[in-house]
């Protein structure tokens, strides 16, 4: 039996995980702020994951095999994880991570071409931290998403994320220790499926099918990569149990274009139409790119995951977003 800490995760995959190891048998301890109760069968610890002084009085003296961070978003939380659990609290850490750290200023990855992006593309060890940034504000860290994973990251690569919460601020300054922290970075594909999908990209989609909206696409639309709901389930699962460390690629084959995406839900919609208007600055649709989002899955594969093909799962995951009575339906181009 494993005991396993998953911070954050009650709801969409991370509920799903935490099904996936209760039933394999697992010690499942979750801690959350407390907004909402854990599922059945787990032990449940309340305390504030940016609090540090608070956080550690939660864990006592519990110790785990590994823990899976759904909710570290800022290099100030990484800071005081690693701060928490190092030090034998916890042989192994998970942070669920995003293609997203992938994207940043001037960053030429995914600029020009459509080749899936391997994880040395960005190397946790050269990225900058810089602790000092509005890390607190909402606002901030919803509009700097991928960069907070990107430095987030960073402090779990690093040799040096010990320090004392007394320095800059609440949240600690990096003191060199020279030791290594057994870190995983999960990077998460664009997940869809499910009938608990929260974020309504899917029902944008729709939305405008059904009313014949224009849906706004850059011009040069890019395609990206996708994963099932429960398919990055299974593979947080897999990485629980295994040993490697350091970032991997979460990403069913193939690369998907909003247009096939659109194909898919309009089946769903018989007397709808799909009307696509190019825009070169503004706001666009979501799952339509400037950039390609795609990303190389070959290191998962190569560690013994297999991952499915995103048009065998696709109609799938749209019927069980939109509730649709047609089932499944064809995928794209069917």
């Amino acid at each position: 039996m494993r005991d396993v800490l998953v911070i954050g995760g009650n709801r969409y995959f991370g509920k799903r995980l935490i099904d996936r190891l209760t039933a394999a048998g697992d010690r499942v301890t979750v801690l959350n702020r407390g907004s909402a109760p854990p599922p059945a069968g787990v032990i449940h610890l309340v305390a504030d994951r940016d609090d540090e002084a608070a956080l550690n009085s939660a864990l006592g003296d519990r110790t785990f095999d590994v823990v899976v961070d759904q909710v570290c978003y800022t290099p100030r939380q990484a800071a005081i994880a690693r701060r928490v659990f190092g030090g034998g609290r916890s042989r192994r850490y998970v942070m669920t991570s995003t293609v997203e750290v992938y994207e940043y200023e001037d960053s030429l990855v995914y600029e020009d071409t459509v080749v899936p992006v391997r994880e040395d593309a960005v190397d946790p060890l050269t990225v900058p931290v810089r602790l000092e940034l509005p890390w607190h504000k909402p606002e901030f860290r919803e509009t700097h998403y991928g960069e907070g994973k990107r430095q987030a990251e960073a402090v779990f690569a690093a040799d040096d994320v010990t320090g004392d919460s007394r320095d800059a601020g609440d949240y600690g300054d990096p003191v060199a220790d020279g030791t290594k922290f057994p870190y995983t970075a999960v990077r998460v594909a664009h997940v869809l499926g499910g009938d608990d999908d929260f974020t309504g990209r899917l029902d944008h989609y729709a939305q405008r099918i059904r009313t014949g909206t224009p849906i706004a696409v850059p011009t040069e639309n890019r395609p990206a990569t996708y994963i099932h709901v429960e398919e990055i389930a299974d593979f947080l699962f897999w990485v629980v149990g295994e040993e490697f460390t350091g970032p991997v690629n979460a990403a069913s084959h193939g690369l998907l274009t909003t247009e096939e995406l659109c194909a898919v839900v309009a089946w769903h919609i018989p007397d709808g139409r799909t009307v696509f208007q190019n825009v070169d600055v503004g706001k666009v649709s979501p799952f339509s790119f400037a950039r390609s989002y795609g990303m190389d899955n070959s290191r998962a594969t190569e560690l013994g995951f297999t991952f499915g093909h995103v048009q065998e799962w696709l109609p799938r995951a749209v019927a069980e977003t939109l509730g649709s009575d047609r089932g499944a339906g064809p995928g794209p181009g069917g």
